[in-house]
């Protein structure tokens, strides 16, 4: 099907919204009459450019407050119509929206409303455009799209349909299974928004925290479907009123729109993508320093033992049972400091999952390889995180990865541990990106996103896992700029005994965030224990949650660079990460870190 996008769900002048829609991909654009005449570019000069660019405009909006208004009032409607058809004549634009009106004027009469609609239709098609009614959610008198649709039926004009849009559809609770009654030649034009589920005024909801499809709690694909059944052969276009959007780069929110877009028609069975190739597990995760010195040490005193260097690049394997770390010094880990920059996925299907990836817009990344090192495939995460695509090692007929590493002499590690999670700090303006990117491009199921408070502001931060745990990704955004410290990536190794655990860290060396006495006050009257085992968390600095399914105890190392290390300890049950932990750790964090 094709493709839209409003300009007001972009940032920057007009010009720039039209060329990122254009790199994305889009068919064409709906024209926000803001962005108009903010724009130096006439409205023939704009129709050239979108021309030049391969888009159409396929809507003008919003006209605003038009029917069931006095007779004078309407006059002057109709002459402000006027010279908005015929601008958009100029513009190249052959239907334009009208939302039902929020005017104290407007009168609760519709036949009033049918009528003056059907005589806005005529002098629209006397310019060769058409009329789209759109039931606004807080319209005085017309908030809901079967209103809407009764209201056109009357008029009964062919120059007269109606537009739907998902946001005002489902942030009432309308039951979009009426839209199969609409013929689909009178759905003059479809509008796609998704939207967090949130108990807010239903205007302020829509005009800031509108997101794409996917990204919400709405069921847009099923509200498209029962468009589509009713006839509909317009473009899918969105329209996304969101503060994020609006401050964020134009042209990664336009791939992002995109991708939404891509997900939805292969939801809907009109467009066939490359199957998701769910990982099953965590083949690495790879830190990139200009120092290996305190990333060495940090990993020799969890356990982990140095057992192989890569062939040809400066980047050392080190393992503690399951879990990998790569550690690479080389010309790019020189610019940020310590952090994590890449993850190995292990997938049964390498391939299929980066043709997966590509086909949704994922950036595939080069790679500067010898002849002789394993070809894996990388694509990008939003935030920058490299995804590297890894067979599992029980599939002979594929290169493996660790094949491009040569052993060094090592002790084996001591107690087995395995990587339970990664938590991936994103940019404030990429969360719902991230969420999107990894349940589409990975094929992970989304958690429900978690508000946490530190110090300064607010965490966010929503889980994205695969069916048996295997792989368990956290993304978090800050509400500030991300202080290295505060905000920093990390890894969470799962061990068999925590307390062990931290107390060999420490033995051997390593330092464990320290948690305030006040903690494990609380945690005594909260729960029952036996006064030695607080006494040793209080020790140890670990921290203990508790759900329906079991229970977690969890400790952490202060941080190196951007990264830190945390040891847990989950029972099979317990599906969280300690959410309710996080506000001592970051606040923990903070105090320790040095003064700058």
């Amino acid at each position: 099907m094709r493709t839209s996008i409003a300009t007001v769900s972009l940032s920057g002048s007009l010009t720039e919204k039209l060329t990122a829609a254009s790199r994305a991909g889009f068919d064409g654009v709906e024209i926000f009459e803001n962005d108009l005449l903010a724009s130096p570019l006439s409205p023939r000069e704009i129709r050239v450019r979108c021309a030049d660019l391969g888009l159409t405009v396929d809507l003008y909006q919003p006209m605003r407050d038009i029917e069931a208004v006095p007779r004078d009032e309407f006059t002057r409607n109709l002459r402000r119509a006027r010279h908005k058809f015929a601008l958009m004549r100029e513009l190249g634009a052959d239907t334009v929206l009208v939302c039902s009106s929020v005017s104290p004027l407007a009168i609760d009469d519709d036949g009033l409303a049918a009528g003056q609609l059907s005589e806005l239709a005529s002098l629209a098609q006397d310019f060769g455009i058409r009329v789209a009614y759109e039931a606004l959610a807080w319209g005085r008198h017309v908030s809901t799209y079967d209103h809407a649709w009764r209201i056109v039926e009357a008029a009964g004009h062919p120059a007269l349909g109606t537009c739907l849009d998902s946001f005002h559809i489902l942030s009432r609770g309308s039951d979009p299974k009426g839209i199969e009654d609409i013929p689909g030649e009178k759905i003059f034009f479809l509008q796609l928004a998704d939207a967090p589920l949130l108990a807010m005024d239903v205007l302020q909801w829509s005009r800031h925290y509108r997101c794409f499809p996917g990204q919400g709690g709405f069921d847009v694909a099923g509200l498209a479907g029962h468009v589509l059944r009713a006839g509909y052969d317009g473009p899918l276009s969105l329209e996304v009123f969101n503060d994020v959007f609006r401050q964020a780069e134009a042209g990664p929110t336009a791939v992002d729109a995109q991708r939404s877009l891509l997900v939805l028609q292969e939801a809907l069975g009109v467009a066939e993508l490359p199957a998701p190739v769910v990982p099953t597990g965590v083949a690495f995760a790879e830190l990139v320093t200009p120092d290996a010195e305190p990333v060495s040490a940090l990993l020799g005193a969890l356990g982990f033992a140095r057992t192989a260097r890569h062939r040809s690049k400066p980047v050392d394997l080190w393992e503690l049972g399951e879990a990998r770390i790569l550690v690479n010094t080389g010309p790019a880990a020189r610019r940020d400091g310590t952090g994590l920059a890449a993850i190995g996925l292990e997938s049964p299907d390498p391939r299929a999952a980066a043709r997966r990836a590509e086909a949704l817009l994922a950036p595939v990344l080069p790679r500067r390889r010898a002849p002789e090192d394993a070809p894996l495939d990388a694509v990008a995460a939003p935030d920058g995180t490299e995804l590297f695509f890894c067979a599992t090692g029980r599939d002979r007929e594929l290169p493996h990865w660790r094949a491009d590493f040569a052993e060094v002499p090592h002790d084996p590690g001591p107690a087995p541990a395995r990587i339970d999670h990664l938590a991936l700090v994103q940019p404030w303006h990429q969360y719902d990106e991230a969420t999107l990117f990894h349940r589409s491009v990975l094929g992970l199921h989304a958690q429900e996103s978690v508000d946490v408070a530190d110090p300064y502001g607010l965490l966010r931060s929503r889980a994205v896992t695969n069916a048996d745990g295997s792989v368990r990704i956290a993304l978090g955004v800050g509400a500030a700029p991300a202080d290295d410290t505060l905000h920093a990536q990390h890894i969470a190794l799962a061990v068999e005994d925590v307390v062990a655990a931290a107390r060999a860290f420490r033995a051997a060396g390593g330092a464990l965030l320290p948690i305030p006495a006040n903690y494990h006050d609380d945690l005594a009257a909260r729960y029952e224990f036996a006064q030695e085992e607080l006494e040793i968390y209080r020790d140890l600095g670990i921290l203990y949650d508790r759900d329906a399914g079991g229970v977690f105890r969890h400790c952490y190392t202060r941080t190196v660079g951007r990264v830190f290390f945390e040891l847990v300890e989950r029972e099979p049950g317990y599906r969280g990460y300690g959410a309710q932990n996080a506000p001592v750790r970051l606040a923990a964090q903070h105090a320790g870190r040095p003064a700058r």
